[in-house]
C-alpha cells in the first residue's frame, strides 16, 4: 500500500461492477462500459481510472478493485500488476452500499487507520493533475475532520441526469479547495429545477467519488445500517458470505449513509469530468467532424447532429435526412434512437433479458 503523505495511508477502492446498459448494444453483460476503449489512448475506462489513482497511490499494487464474479477474469486480464488480493468479488450485485462496507470492512482488518476513496471504474476526467490535488485535499480533511468526504462536480450547466449536492457552511479547513459541510442531497431534477440550481450557485453535481477514513465510514454503518453491519460482518467472519450476500438489502451508499449522515462534507472541483452516462457522450469525448461525431465510416446527406458508431472498421453507415440520432453497429446489433430517447436504452435491454430467445443480445 502507499501513502499521499507521510502520514497518511490512503487505499484507493473502485467500484467495476456496473452493467452499463445505457451503452448498449456495445456494452454488453458480458463485457459492460467500465471495459471498453472509448477514445484513442487505447486503455480501458478501468484502466484508465486505475491509471490515475496510481499516480496518487504510488502504484497499481495499492489499488483494490470490487466487482462481480462474472468480471473477476476480465479484471485481472486488464490489470495484470494488480496483486490478485486486491480483488474483492461480491457473490452478486447488491448495489454500492454492500459492496463500500465489504470492501471497507477488508481494509479495517489490516489497515484500521487506513483512508479509504471510493471511485466508478467507468468516468472520464480530463485534468488529470486537477482531479489529484483535489483527491489529495479530501484525504487529509477526512483524516483531520473525520467527515465522509464527497468530490463535488462544479455544475457548467443545468443538468437533468445528475444528482446534485446543496453546499451548507465551509469548513475551516486548509486547502486550495474549499470545504463546505453538505446541507442536503437532491434527486435528479426537473429541466425548471436543474436551471434554479445553477442560478443559485451553492450546488455541486454528485459524482460518486467519496473520501473517509475506514473507521469513520465502518462506525456510519454500525450508527445508520446496523442490521447491514451485522449481516456482512458476520459473513465475514463465519465465512459464508456467498449465503448470506444475495440476502443482503440492494442499496446505494448515498441511501444508506450519507443522506443520513450530519458528518458529511463536498469539495466542489471542477476537473473535466464527465460520468459517460450513455451514447450522447460521445460528443464530448470526441471531435466531430463536420456536423456529426463519427467512428468508423459514414456517409451522410443532409444529417446533422447524429453520433455514429461501428465496431467494424470496414463497414459503411449511410444516412439520409436524419437529425439528432444515435447510430451504433455492432456484429449482432444495429441500434437507431433519437438522441433524446438514449436513456430508454435500459428498457429495451430488460426486454431483451424477459425474453429466452433473444437474450443473448442483452
Amino acid at each position: 500500500m502507499s501513502v499521499v503523505s507521510e502520514t497518511v495511508l490512503f487505499i484507493p477502492v473502485v467500484l467495476a461492477g456496473g452493467s452499463g446498459e445505457r451503452f448498449w448494444p456495445l456494452s454488453r453483460r458480458s463485457k459492460p462500459k467500465q471495459f471498453l476503449t472509448l477514445d484513442d489512448t487505447g486503455r480501458s475506462l478501468l484502466q484508465a481510472t486505475v491509471d490515475r489513482l496510481s499516480t496518487l497511490s504510488g502504484g497499481a499494487d495499492s489499488v483494490m478493485v470490487v466487482t462481480g464474479s462474472e468480471y473477476r477474469s476480465q479484471v485481472l486480464d486488464q490489470l495484470p500488476e494488480m496483486p490478485i488480493e486486491n480483488l474483492i468479488v461480491e457473490p452478486v450485485a447488491r448495489d454500492t452500499a454492500p459492496a463500500v462496507l465489504y470492501a471497507a470492512l477488508r481494509i479495517a482488518r489490516e489497515y484500521p487507520n487506513a483512508v479509504m476513496g471510493v471511485f466508478p471504474a467507468d468516468h472520464r476526467i480530463v485534468d488529470v493533475p486537477t482531479y489529484l490535488q483535489v483527491i489529495s485535499q479530501a484525504t487529509k480533511v477526512a483524516v483531520q475532520t473525520q467527515q465522509l468526504l464527497t468530490i463535488g462536480i462544479t455544475p457548467t450547466f443545468p443538468a437533468t441526469s445528475y444528482g446534485y449536492i446543496r453546499q451548507g457552511d465551509r469548513l475551516d479547513v486548509e486547502g486550495t479547495f474549499a470545504t463546505y459541510r453538505v446541507d442536503r442531497f437532491a434527486e435528479k431534477p426537473s429541466q425548471e429545477v436543474a436551471e434554479q440550481f445553477l442560478s443559485e450557485g451553492h450546488y455541486s453535481w454528485n459524482s460518486g467519488m467519496f473520501i473517509w477514513t475506514v473507521q469513520a465510514i465502518v462506525s456510519a454503518f454500525e450508527q445508520h445500517q446496523p442490521e447491514l453491519y451485522r449481516q456482512l460482518s458476520q459473513a465475514i467472519k463465519q465465512r459464508t458470505l456467498k449465503q448470506v450476500f444475495p440476502t443482503l438489502e440492494k442499496i446505494s451508499i448515498d441511501y444508506a449513509i450519507l443522506e443520513k449522515s450530519d458528518q458529511v462534507a463536498v469539495i466542489p472541483a471542477e476537473f473535466g469530468w464527465d460520468d459517460l452516462g450513455d451514447w450522447n457522450a460521445l460528443e464530448r469525448l470526441l471531435k466531430a467532424e463536420g456536423e456529426n461525431v463519427a467512428v468508423g465510416r459514414h456517409v451522410g446527406l443532409d444529417t446533422g447532429g447524429a453520433i455514429l458508431y461501428t465496431t467494424n472498421g470496414d463497414d459503411l453507415i449511410v444516412t439520409i435526412g436524419l437529425e439528432d440520432v444515435v447510430i451504433v453497429r455492432t456484429s449482432e446489433v444495429t441500434l437507431v434512437v433519437r438522441k433524446d430517447r438514449t436513456q430508454d436504452i435500459k428498457k429495451v435491454v430488460r426486454q431483451l433479458k424477459a425474453h429466452p430467445e433473444l437474450e443473448r443480445f442483452a
